[in-house]
């Protein structure tokens, strides 16, 4: 298996995991990172909100907005799926119950 397989595979189990979240899962292709809209569950920026995640849930997230010049907040932030499958069911679990 080469390294882009890899990581699809890691990338699309970790999306059927979390298929019944109320994250927007957008198509994300080449990396490693998962990027996920959370305008649905909260109106906080996505620095607060990805504060929250790792303060409440023990989930690191990456905050989009610190990706851009303008600091614009598109209520997005980046999840890792560069983990073992152990980790991304236990992530999944967590993200599944954050409403």
């Amino acid at each position: 298996m080469n390294i882009s397989s890899f990581y699809q595979q890691k990338r699309d189990v970790f999306l059927e995991l979390i298929t019944d979240s109320k994250f927007k899962i957008i198509p994300s292709k080449g990396t490693y990172f998962q990027m996920l809209d959370f305008s649905d569950i909260s109106n906080e920026s996505d620095l607060l909100f990805a504060e929250r995640l790792t303060k409440d849930y023990k989930i690191a997230t990456i905050p989009t907005s610190v990706f851009n010049k303008n600091k614009e907040d598109f209520k997005q932030i980046r999840v890792c799926f560069a983990k073992t499958e152990e980790t991304l069911i236990s992530a999944a679990k967590i993200i599944n119950a954050i409403y």
